[in-house]
């Protein structure tokens, strides 16, 4: 046989749809999957899987997420669905001033600033003890596994690890020094087929494990991300890391097309959708495969990503008009502003009237919609020597005008991208969805909604369906398969399309789904190297 590209592809591949019975885990990594699948034998339940595909992604999948992630999740337990906010509060010494001090207008993406405080294992050791089966100590235990004996390293993880180095990999910071010490060997990052171990890692997951998530707050490895932070100029102390615990949460919902779709409160952008699919929801039907469909779409997004922008933030910090922004009169008077043209959005007054995405089920009619995230690749670039702990950059979040509802702040959580998402119907639920890409996230699940719902797609179809994506004013990016015709009405509807070759920018998606049969559904996004593991 001869040698092979293992990303090129020759022909285009279809996905089919996989079915189940018991158990199901959908997500961007097949050995991740398989973690969840395996904890479900063993009697775990969806949440005891959704907390191992999410340590094992941490190991499997570097590039998007980490130890030092924030997490957030929609759990249908019991037939109820319930909501956890584990995304962390800046570091209480991250002041205006302190910026001012340092001659900066804005937070860098790499380094310490950007820095808040990590979640994800918080919020795992939470869902384990609330809602879990098993032991965190054996939900932990693939991901321990798989960190010591090594993985494969798949295409996409290896060609975005490949461009972390450029980012990473050069800088003088002595705070990023350990990120190639940690994930980079022999000088280069793993081609395909590579098989990388990551025993810092495992050994750190240890610790999490049988101090169920408390030794990264108050433990050995806090110490070690408190002394490395004083050592190069990190803010991060110890009383923001035993200050920390995630919160439960309410999750929000908006009706559309016969389904009931949840999203969870600020300071995530999930109202974003919301918004969007509100705002449609009014309208008089038209062809769902029209332009002008489309249209009406990108300009519904656009009105709810300008009120997002305007009002989502830390609600403990500052009040997020929730109720009124999703009111059916607001939504109403958002509506009328739909035209026939492509405008500039700007945010309304209420007062006046974007990873890694996992979805699990098993078989007693527990699911989970969970994501986590370091945000930008490996995040921050700092990696707390010999724990294998990149730290995430969610900082950037934070808007710098004064005044504004989301402005920095010392000990606040910042807006965040990652969304978890959730379809019921009839009060009943359907199951866990979502797409992860920083802002891509509330318009890849306003598409993959409108094509599940008013398009007639299947689950797989509806992640298959190539995607459009705002990027700010009248610019619209699309795929290089979405149709041209297509693109053209748009254009001459005022939109700026541009055609953008690679699918890294349109999002990753992962989709469970109760059938009417009781059985139940499952797509993987095609744009990844994910899997769905089926019992």
């Amino acid at each position: 046989m001869k040698t092979f590209d293992p990303q090129r592809y020759r022909y285009p591949s279809r996905r089919a749809l996989v079915y189940g019975s018991r158990g199901m885990v959908a997500t961007s990594h097949p050995q991740a999957a398989q973690a969840g699948l395996d904890t479900l034998k063993k009697g775990g339940n969806a949440v005891d899987a959704a907390i191992a595909t999410a340590a094992a992604l941490t190991v499997v999948e570097p590039t998007s997420n980490g130890l030092g992630s924030d997490a957030f999740a929609i759990i249908c337990k019991d037939g109820r669905l319930y909501g956890i906010n584990g995304s962390g509060p800046s570091p209480r010494a991250l002041t205006r001033d302190l910026l001012n001090r340092k001659g900066l207008s804005r937070l860098p993406s790499m380094g310490w600033l950007p820095v808040c405080v990590p979640g994800a294992v918080a919020t795992w050791a939470a869902m384990s003890k609330r809602m879990g089966r098993l032991p965190l100590s054996e939900v932990l235990a693939p991901a321990v596994d798989l960190a010591k004996q090594g993985v494969a390293v798949p295409p996409t993880v290896s060609k975005n690890w490949r461009l972390a180095l450029e980012k990473y990999g050069t800088s003088g910071d002595p705070a990023l020094s350990p990120w190639k010490d940690t994930f980079v060997f022999d000088g280069k990052t793993p081609e395909p087929g590579d098989i990388v171990r990551l025993v810092h890692h495992g050994r750190t997951l240890e610790l999490i494990a049988s101090s169920d998530g408390r030794d990264l707050y108050r433990g050995e490895l806090a110490d070690k991300i408190v002394t490395f932070a004083s050592e190069t100029g990190g803010l991060l102390a110890s009383e923001d890391l035993e200050g920390y615990s995630p919160e439960w949460v309410e999750p929000l919902s908006v009706d559309y097309g016969g389904l009931t779709v949840w999203e969870l409160p600020p300071n995530g952008q999930g109202m974003v959708a919301l918004m969007a699919l509100g705002i449609l929801e009014g309208l008089e039907s038209s062809d769902p495969n029209s332009p002008e469909s489309v249209h009406r779409s990108i300009e519904a997004l656009k009105l709810a990503f300008a009120d997002g922008h305007r009002y989502i933030c830390d609600p403990h910090m500052a009040d997020v008009p929730v109720d009124r922004l999703l009111s059916d009169g607001y939504l109403a008077e958002r509506r009328r502003l739909l035209g026939d043209r492509a405008a500039r959005p700007e945010p309304g007054d209420p007062h006046s009237g974007g990873t890694v995405y996992l979805a699990t089920a098993d078989g007693f009619g527990n699911m989970v919609s969970m994501i986590q995230s370091n945000y930008t690749g490996f995040g921050s670039g700092v990696v707390v020597p010999g724990t294998g702990i990149a730290l995430n950059n969610r900082g950037l979040g934070f808007s710098m005008e004064p005044g504004h509802p989301n402005e920095i702040m010392p000990g606040k959580r910042p807006y965040h991208t990652i969304i978890p998402g959730f379809l019921t119907k009839g009060g009943e639920p359907l199951g866990p969805f979502g797409v992860m890409g920083g802002y891509m996230q509330p318009q890849g699940h306003l598409q993959v909604v409108t094509n599940l719902v008013r398009r007639g797609m299947n689950p797989q179809e509806a992640l298959d369906a190539p995607r459009w994506q705002w990027t700010g004013g009248l610019d619209v990016s699309v795929e290089q398969s979405f149709p041209s015709d297509m693109a053209r009405a748009l254009s001459r509807m005022g939109h700026h399309i541009t055609v953008v070759l690679e699918p890294d920018s349109f999002g990753r998606g992962q989709i469970i789904l109760k059938t009417d049969k009781g059985s139940l559904v499952g797509a993987t996004e095609p744009r990844a190297d994910g899997t769905v593991a089926t019992w």
